[in-house]
């Protein structure tokens, strides 16, 4: 049924941002045959970051999960600008998440969890993912979380 995901970010009151350009030598996303590859996506908000520090120590669990949730707005919305309808996505293949945090830190894959959790949220069955989760030192801007994505589409 056309609309199906958009019906859905509606339920949950949520509405896909304008998407932000590359600020280097790459592309924001790439279709190829059946793939829809989203590169990383900071927590940005009106253009700026809107969670920045290491979780963990400047920032506590619940937090870096609301940076790890923006960042899968974020991949929304970059896919709604390459297919036009979210309806097209076959399914979530893969989630890659990059926490900022000290190096004892150890509950990275609760925190991409607010990721993972948003995309099974909109996308239902089709957001089941595989997933990486890890600890960086830092991140581009001082964020406190990047995600990718790697979708299949018709």
């Amino acid at each position: 049924m056309a609309g199906e995901i958009e019906a859905r970010l509606k339920a949950l009151d949520l509405v896909l941002p304008e998407v932000a350009s590359p600020v280097a030598n790459y592309v924001s996303f790439l279709h190829l045959d059946r793939l829809l590859l989203v590169s990383g996506q900071l927590p940005l908000a009106d253009g700026k970051v809107a969670f920045s520090g290491k979780v963990g120590a400047d920032l506590d669990l619940i937090t870096g999960q609301a940076a790890a949730r923006l960042c899968a707005v974020n991949i929304l919305a970059q896919a709604k600008t390459a297919l036009r309808d979210l309806d097209r996505i076959v399914q979530l293949l893969r989630l890659t998440g990059y926490v900022n945090a000290p190096p004892d830190f150890t509950e990275h894959p609760k925190v991409i969890n607010g990721a993972s959790d948003l995309m099974v949220e909109v996308l239902g069955n089709k957001g089941r993912h595989t997933r990486i989760a890890v600890g960086c030192v830092s991140l581009p801007l001082g964020a406190a979380v990047e995600i990718d994505a790697i979708f299949a589409i018709d």
